[in-house]
């Protein structure tokens, strides 16, 4: 039996006309005579009653007009999921993320924006280090990250930078350098206690600041080391040391700490969108036509706030 079959069936049995029938499928009616015998020879039964001045239904037709329906109608969803599936418009996506991600405001409306595009996609989102996303996207665990910039990455995959912002130090507030407006130079900081993230934990920002120490003719005292962003920043307003993060978390407002532009060249950080290079998931490509546009929204609207 094939699905022809089930049509030819559903509008004969609807029009109860085999010339009308064939009208609506296009076909001319001794065909659809023959297709309409050659489905009761198969199934062993007979569909229809037949005379020369009618066509009607036999029972056997009328209990098998709905399920043939319902076949046709399941098929046409099945055709309609696989359709949606390609466009990205249904399935699971597995994101990770850095803990510095949602500070940024292009991710949460790209996020925001998926969600609404897209709203029988189940998101799941795993916060991870910079390494450790780069590694479960490496691995197939995640389909696609969000990442501050990390050296090496495999050669699995590809990176595309989002956007770049500056980097900040942490004052406590009553540090001689909190007062003012004006950005402070990394060297100011050369005698201070640091804390920062572990090397371990793969940030991206630790060999960042040991570059821009170095280059400010420094190495930077750490005395304390956290895992977590707001734990740094905590451990800032106690007055334990400064830090420096991306400007992003400058957004907090958190009591007892001051940010201050870092001056010096390169104390920039971006974020990166990866995936591997054979990635070709429609929720993927989604995915990140949906950040680049919200990046390139979010730098357009910097330009013209400067301009």
């Amino acid at each position: 039996m094939e699905l022809r079959h089930l049509r030819y069936f559903i509008a004969v049995a609807e029009e109860l006309h085999f010339g009308r029938a064939a009208e609506q499928l296009g076909i001319s009616q001794p065909p659809l005579s023959q297709q309409i015998q050659a489905l009761e020879e198969e199934l062993g039964v007979r569909l229809f009653e037949r005379t020369n001045r009618r066509v009607a239904l036999s029972e056997v037709g009328r209990l098998f007009l709905p399920e043939a329906r319902q076949v046709l109608a399941q098929l046409e969803q099945a055709v309609a999921v696989a359709r949606r599936a390609q466009c990205g418009e249904l399935g699971e996506l597995k994101v990770g993320f850095t803990s510095s991600a949602p500070f940024t405001s292009t991710i949460p409306r790209a996020i925001r924006a998926f969600r609404q595009a897209c709203p029988e996609v189940h998101l799941d989102l795993r916060e991870l280090s910079s390494r450790g996303v780069a590694e479960a996207v490496h691995e197939g665990r995640l389909q696609v990250g969000v990442l501050r910039p990390l050296a090496p990455l495999p050669e699995e995959l590809v990176a595309l930078e989002l956007f770049a912002e500056p980097l900040v130090v942490v004052l406590p507030v009553g540090h001689p350098l909190a007062g003012g407006a004006d950005g402070v130079p990394l060297a100011a900081l050369g005698e201070e206690p640091f804390v920062f993230f572990p090397r371990s934990f793969g940030t991206g920002l630790y060999d960042q600041l040991l570059e821009l120490a170095r280059a400010a003719g420094f190495v930077p005292r750490i005395v304390q080391e956290a895992s977590e962003a707001m734990t740094l920043i905590g451990l800032v307003a106690t007055g334990l040391g400064v830090t420096v993060l991306p400007a992003s978390f400058s957004r907090m407002r958190i009591d007892g700490v001051v940010c201050r532009t870092l001056l010096d060249p390169g104390a920039t950080t971006a974020v990166w969108l990866v995936r591997r290079r054979n990635e070709d998931s429609p929720l993927v490509r989604r995915f990140a036509e949906l950040l680049e546009r919200e990046a390139r929204e979010a730098q357009a609207l910097r330009e013209a706030t400067k301009g």
